[in-house]
């Protein structure tokens, strides 16, 4: 099997997303060695500041550059073996040293509108949190600091998300924001079995380099976050039964995921039953 038309447009966008990505980093990295040459000058705090400012972004553009190869290798293999597409976040998962991981993308009130995983169980983890408004990708979104917790914690710090968690066989999670200087779009999370398979700080790098280069930056390449779970349906849903119920939308939101929670599916599948009259919650 080969890769055609807009299969093959998406893969070479992401060996030339790569690739721009390198000579970044490239450049970045002779501009701090620039600075660093004049650090022994008049002006070392200065040049000592731009030299690291520098440095942190060529990591990250090569950090970039990896996460963008790793999903092109795939796609490449995908091409010759066939079978379902690769994602984007299982590279991601990888890089974090996770069993699987997750995207959630956030509006300026914090609502969730968009999410991306690399299987399950991230996949599932991130329906839980999103239906049970608790858990560790909202905490990151929240406080906009790392979120860690292990084995006991994740029931004590989340009272119904953490033991659904554990039921889904995830003992480990770390998530972080997705945050430039000014905003956060969302948070990265990585769930793991055991408590001794991910750094903070390199989900943070990676959480770093998704934002500034990927979602925020120059870097994003049209379909490469595939399978990515917008929750419109969802709101357009909660639209519907707000006016069936007469209540607010908030509520007829709260509606809608006590239903699939109760149900245990997928809350999309609930919203679609409701959007196309095959369930009323009224």
């Amino acid at each position: 099997m080969t890769l055609g038309g807009s299969s093959a447009e998406q893969a070479a966008a992401v060996w030339q997303r790569a690739a721009c990505s390198r000579e970044r980093a490239a450049r970045e990295l002779e501009f701090a060695r620039t600075y660093e040459t004049l650090v022994v000058g008049g002006r070392k705090q200065l040049h000592v500041r731009l030299a690291h400012i520098h440095r942190t972004s060529a990591r990250r553009h090569e950090l970039t550059a990896q996460l963008l190869e790793s999903h092109a290798r795939r796609a490449a293999r995908w091409a010759d073996v066939g079978g379902r597409p690769p994602l984007f976040m299982t590279g991601v998962a990888e890089a974090c040293g996770s069993d699987s991981a997750a995207v959630t993308l956030v509006d300026t009130d914090r609502n969730q509108i968009a999410s991306a995983s690399s299987g399950e169980p991230s996949r599932a983890a991130q329906e839980l949190e999103y239906v049970l408004g608790e858990g560790p990708a909202s905490d990151a979104v929240r406080s906009r600091c790392a979120v860690v917790a292990s084995g006991a914690a994740l029931t004590d710090r989340w009272p119904g998300y953490g033991p659904a968690a554990e039921g889904l066989g995830i003992g480990h999670v770390v998530a972080v924001p997705l945050q430039s200087a000014d905003s956060c779009i969302g948070a990265l999370a990585a769930f793991d079995m055991r408590a001794d398979g991910m750094s903070t700080t390199t989900v943070t790098q990676i959480a770093d380099s998704l934002t500034r280069n990927v979602f925020l930056g120059t870097d994003a390449v049209p379909g490469l976050f595939g399978g990515i779970d917008y929750r419109a349906e969802v709101h357009q849903a909660a639209g519907m039964v707000a006016v069936q119920v007469g209540c607010r939308i908030a509520d007829a939101l709260e509606l809608v995921k006590v239903r699939a929670f109760a149900e245990g599916r997928p809350i999309g599948d609930i919203a679609r039953d409701i959007v196309q009259g095959r369930l009323q919650l009224g």
